[in-house]
């Protein structure tokens, strides 16, 4: 069954706070102690792992570290843990032959910088979780029942309970293993999505999507509280009220932009059976210092990660057109490859189709998802309960733009 996860607010008590607060700088400590002693285990040639960590923690807490009884046994563990999959996961990478930030190594936690700890028990089924939930409470380890903004969407076993913190608000992520399904609305058949700076979508249908472009609205607003930020004294109260209030804008930019990703994506995966997009560079088209901050402020990279998990909830597929074929350049009537400079808006084709960019690389898009799930000898097949990501069919076997229309 899927792992799904709803974040939820929590609205603790002063009390409960204070021990969210420790919680945090306890696996905070934990994970920062482990690196050391994952590090110098490694360099004397030894075989360091969680269960020897989790061990050695164990066995010199009580002495070393008396601070750690105030809170729950299962935050330092979680916090091992989370190291272990973290050196997993760059060895992993590193077999594969993944460069970069993917294969980097684990790095220090720093105060007040992604505060978060888990406070589940494990993901092992011979112990029951003892993270447990009502209507509007949640029960966690040591801390007790805590509010909730909002019931759990989900329904099945919680696998996972993670506590975090963003701006002055406290929050927790719960992992459920369940069977639940998005509800399908209408199959329209297939869709070409292309993904824009002026507007965040266009659809191979002729509709635009505008995107919100928080950052940008609220840039002014930005730099007028950092500058208030960097004029108050360090450590002074002063500037611990600057701080959060900087943090509450970034914060709600971060929200808007993830609400108008979830309205789109919903009504994609819920109405299209197909639907086609391109497998953009994001990471070296933020590196152009005149696009970056527009690209960054419509979220393509994760338009793309809630589109994929959510096909799989629906069984539509989702096609990853390759990052080379020329949807933009192509003339989506005849097929004519055109010069398209960023300047230029319009495709204007000798075979008197005149169209804006956009839409012509959605339908080209639109074109290539469906001869890539519909062609002659069967590759792949159409409609919902399909794959997730789909592989391009071989280029012999493409189906002619003409016999596409015909069957939609």
């Amino acid at each position: 069954m899927p792992i799904l996860a709803h974040k939820i607010r929590l609205y603790p008590n002063n009390k409960q706070e204070t021990l969210f607060r420790k919680s945090c700088g306890v696996a905070r400590f934990a994970y920062n102690w482990a690196l050391v002693e994952w590090t110098r285990q490694y360099k004397a040639g030894e075989k360091p792992s969680y269960f020897s960590l989790n061990k050695l923690l164990n066995s010199i807490k009580e002495t070393e570290y008396p601070w750690m009884k105030e809170i729950s046994k299962n935050v330092p563990q979680r916090a091992v843990e989370n190291l272990s999959r973290a050196y997993k996961n760059t060895f992993t990478n590193i077999k594969k032959g993944k460069k970069g930030k993917k294969a980097g190594f684990p790095k220090f936690k720093k105060k007040y910088h992604h505060d978060s700890f888990r406070a589940d028990t494990g993901t092992s089924k011979q112990s029951p979780n003892t993270v447990k939930i009502t209507k509007d409470k949640v029960k966690l380890p040591r801390i007790g029942w805590v509010r909730l903004a909002e019931p759990l969407r989900f329904s099945g076993r919680i696998i996972s309970a993670v506590v975090s913190r963003s701006a002055d608000k406290w929050f927790v992520s719960l992992n459920v293993e369940t069977d639940q399904k998005l509800s399908i609305k209408a199959d329209l058949g297939s869709v070409g999505v292309d993904l824009g700076i002026t507007t965040l979508a266009t659809l191979s249908t002729g509709e635009e999507i505008v995107g919100p472009k928080a950052y940008t609205k609220q840039l002014k607003q930005l730099r007028r509280l950092s500058k208030s930020l960097s004029r108050k004294q360090k450590g002074s109260n002063n500037r611990a009220k600057a701080k959060t209030k900087l943090a509450r804008l970034h914060f709600k930019i971060a929200n808007i932009r993830k609400d108008s990703l979830h309205k789109l994506t919903n009504k994609l995966v819920t109405n299209y059976s197909v639907i086609g997009i391109e497998d953009l560079n994001t990471s070296g088209m933020v590196k152009n210092r005149k696009l970056s901050r527009s690209i960054s402020d419509m979220g393509w990279f994760e338009f793309k990660r809630q589109l994929l998990y959510k096909a799989e909830m629906t069984g539509s597929k989702v096609v990853i057109i390759d990052r080379f074929f020329p949807s933009t350049k192509t003339c989506s009537d005849c097929g004519m490859i055109h010069k398209m400079p960023l300047s230029k808006r319009m495709m204007v084709c000798d075979c008197g189709l005149v169209m804006k960019r956009d839409l012509n690389a959605a339908i080209n898009l639109k074109h290539k998802a469906v001869s890539s799930t519909v062609s002659a000898c069967g590759e792949e097949s159409s409609g919902f309960g399909g794959l997730t990501e789909t592989k391009l069919a071989s280029e012999k076997q493409e189906l002619s733009f003409d016999f596409i229309e015909k069957l939609n």
